[in-house]
């Protein structure tokens, strides 16, 4: 790492994001920062990328000055273009949302903000994700602050090989966190909820919704802890192999 290391921000809820201007503004206080972010919101994209689609880059100024590059594309193009074609060197650290919402237990598969994260760790660059647990009357003071003080411990300290943090953060004010916590990803899980409803010309469509139904009860599962009101810290690997299941299908002697 360079004396003033270079961080890249992302995010998955677009470049006019509340989230990415507050990490944007936090991670200046460390660095030198580049902001490469969707043109419109790609949540849910998990770790999509655009095939058979052109990707256009363009501009973004905020207070006529410029601000952010932005990707017509998912979470994953925004770091995949942001190495190949808009940074000169390769960044010390890339750091993703402030994302609305929590990106816990199964909901890790589903978010973009971690998929940018991961996408930069398979590109050998450590990486972390930030996630404010709300989708209304977001604060993102105490979230930005912590995003802040992680990254300078991982710019100093680095990361386990293949490896991100998670980081999802209560919406409250930070006289009221109980505390940070390593956790692993929780089980909790999505009780579904699709709404079915017909267009104009009597054609169905569908709503796609749900509930995240709490299947955790430790402060070493993501979900429960935020819950309690601690900020949850997940180391999450890009390898996704179940090692311990290895040697049972092994047993199997699946030879021709």
């Amino acid at each position: 790492m360079t004396d003033t290391p270079h961080i890249l921000v992302c995010n998955d809820d677009g470049i006019d994001a509340e989230g990415l201007h507050a990490l944007a503004a936090s991670m200046k206080k460390l660095g030198r920062v580049t902001v490469v972010a969707p043109s419109e919101p790609h949540s849910g994209m998990g770790h999509a990328m655009t095939l058979g689609v052109p990707l256009r880059i363009g501009t973004y100024r905020k207070n006529n000055r410029f601000f952010g590059h932005t990707v017509s594309g998912t979470p994953v193009d925004c770091i995949k273009v942001a190495l190949s074609h808009i940074l000169d060197d390769k960044p010390d650290l890339i750091v993703s949302g402030i994302n609305y919402g929590s990106n816990t237990a199964t909901n890790t598969l589903y978010s973009g903000t971690v998929g940018a994260a991961l996408e930069g760790r398979i590109q050998h660059i450590p990486s972390l994700a930030f996630s404010l647990t709300t989708y209304e009357n977001a604060d993102f003071t105490y979230a930005a602050k912590f995003a802040r003080k992680l990254a300078r411990k991982v710019l100093r300290e680095g990361l386990p090989s293949d490896t991100i943090l998670s980081v999802n953060i209560p919406n409250i004010a930070e006289r009221d966190i109980q505390g940070v916590v390593v956790t692993r990803q929780g089980r909790s899980r999505w009780a579904e909820d699709t709404i079915e409803r017909d267009d104009m010309h009597g054609n169905p469509y569908y709503w796609l919704s749900g509930t995240l139904q709490l299947m955790d009860s430790s402060l070493e599962e993501d979900e429960y802890a935020i819950r309690q009101n601690y900020v949850a810290v997940t180391p999450i690997a890009v390898d996704m192999t179940n090692h311990e299941a290895l040697g049972t299908l092994r047993k199997w002697k699946l030879n021709k």
